[in-house]
């Protein structure tokens, strides 16, 4: 389905104001289709006058629909729908002609030019489904009479208002708390809805009559409402904004869309939401948050700890086999700290494993004999990891930087080297090169039979910990080593209680 600045650059000689134009008004646009109990399609004059290309539209939540397809992206020919034709060519809305049947439905259609700068840059379709119409309640004549004041607005220019959009992801629709007030912010109308919303912050009595603003004040401590001015502009219905306030057992959304269908403003659509649970969940989710960050700080200070630990006994040894052991332990232990380090700030249970690996590349080098003659570069992004991926992914990486430096440049040799990591990711895999310039692999090297600790840990934790491939060759630029590390970027999920790989 091509999008509204495909439609205008395809089609059209809209201009980018008047696309920002649309936009502002295609993010309010579900507002008014359910204040119509109907369905609203945009259409774009094409730029030869040919006709019309549908670029937007828009179902209501408050009815049935009369477009049962999607239409964006059609082509309209001039003359197939003389409405269109009449809302461009004089600017004004239309509403003359018969309902129209489309499956078995008469569907009563109106069209309303959409006006900038004294100009049509495009026709809305209002269509609504007739069937089983009867006669309207005050609730669906006040969402009609406001309706109509909004379609006013935007035929004369006058609608949407220039400026930001809501900024609150759970801003309100027009079924959780409709108000109507006039130009002093009395409330006119109130919806059942807003009705019940006010009644959980304290009112005893009924809205209607009511200036909404010193209403509030009345039931909504100072704490815990907007600026003076921000309550006055949104709860009198002068600004287009929304805000939130609530008691402390209670929270609300709300949003203000002052009216004003010949220039002047008569009064304002109030909507209002009821976001206590969101709110309490989003406190709930906060402490959990700081909980699992506060546990990971927790268990990088317990490895630590260990770590320091293992760090002293290894001083106290003096069978080299041994401490060399320990000094191994040691590493291994501090690299999933430096996973657990990483989490306990993070936001989310992900992290971003670039850093890690060069904090691991650094660590190796540092406390390696050769790391003086030694550099880690690292090429590529292994992005945004889960922990579960993370933490044998750190360990896999520490034995084979390890291996690496312990191995390819020795204690007893002069020359220096580089080892460089390159990671991508595709296709739901994380792929890992590890390349190294040192002496090489012996003659006789085969993974499946050799005895070393290190590449034992790396080829258990690749191949039934994550669920990857290994892969230790001899590299044909270098001379040195290879190992290429593939494995999924997400944790696979276990199946019948056994490790995914594990034979």
């Amino acid at each position: 389905m091509p999008s509204l600045t495909e439609l205008v650059r395809a089609h059209t000689d809209l201009d980018d104001d008047d696309v920002a134009w649309l936009s502002l008004l295609m993010a309010d646009w579900q507002i008014i289709a359910d204040l119509s109990f109907a369905d609203l399609v945009m259409w774009l004059p094409d730029r030869e006058r040919r006709g019309f290309w549908a670029a937007g539209q828009m179902r209501p939540t408050t009815g049935p629909t009369a477009l049962v397809d999607d239409v964006v992206g059609t082509f309209m020919p001039a003359g197939r729908r003389r409405m269109l034709d009449m809302a461009l060519e004089q600017g004004r809305l239309v509403r003359e002609g018969d309902p129209e049947w489309r499956d078995d439905v008469p569907v009563r259609v109106e069209t309303i030019p959409v006006r900038r700068d004294g100009r049509v840059i495009a026709v809305i379709a209002r269509n609504t489904n007739l069937l089983g119409v009867r006669t309207p309640s005050r609730l669906e004549l006040a969402y009609l009479e406001t309706a109509s004041d909004l379609t006013q607005m935007i035929a004369q220019g006058f609608f949407p208002p220039p400026g930001q959009r809501s900024d609150h992801a759970d801003t309100p629709r027009v079924g959780d708390g409709f108000l109507r007030v006039d130009a002093a912010g009395r409330v006119t109308y109130a919806s059942p809805n807003a009705l019940s919303v006010y009644r959980r912050l304290g009112l005893a009595g009924d809205l209607a009559g009511v200036v909404l603003a010193d209403l509030t004040r009345d039931l909504v401590p100072p704490r815990r409402r907007p600026d003076e001015e921000t309550l006055s502009a949104v709860l009198g219905g002068r600004a287009h904004r929304d805000t939130e306030l609530g008691t402390d057992q209670v929270s609300l959304v709300v949003r203000a869309m002052p009216l004003m269908p010949r220039g002047e403003r008569i009064g304002a659509l109030v909507l209002l939401r009821d976001v206590t649970d969101l709110r309490r969940r989003e406190r709930e989710l906060v402490t959990k948050d700081a909980t699992i960050r506060e546990i990971h700080h927790r268990v990088k200070n317990n490895l630590q700890t260990v770590a320091a630990l293992l760090r002293l006994q290894a001083r106290r040894i003096d069978e080299p086999a041994a401490k060399l052991a320990l000094e191994e332990a040691v590493r291994r232990v501090g690299s999933i700290a430096i996973v657990h380090e990483t989490l306990s700030q993070a936001v989310t249970e992900r992290v971003d494993f670039d850093e890690i690996a060069d904090r691991l590349g650094r660590m190796v080098t540092d406390v390696s004999v050769a790391g003086d003659r030694v550099r880690v570069l690292r090429r590529g992004s292994f992005g945004s990891l889960d922990s579960e991926v993370a933490t044998p992914l750190a360990m896999v990486l520490t034995e084979v930087l390890q291996n690496a430096v312990e191995h390819g440049y020795p204690e007893e040799g002069t020359a220096s080297g580089t080892i460089r990591v390159e990671a991508r990711t595709g296709l739901g895999r994380l792929h890992v090169v590890v390349t190294d310039d040192g002496r090489g692999l012996p003659a006789d090297f085969d993974l499946d039979v050799s005895t070393n600790l290190g590449l034992s840990i790396v080829r258990t934790l690749v191949e039934s910990e994550l669920g990857g491939q290994l892969a230790v060759v001899r590299a044909a630029h270098t001379g040195g080593t290879r190992v290429v590390v593939d494995v999924p970027a997400e944790k696979l999920p276990v199946e019948g209680g056994a490790q995914p790989g594990r034979r």
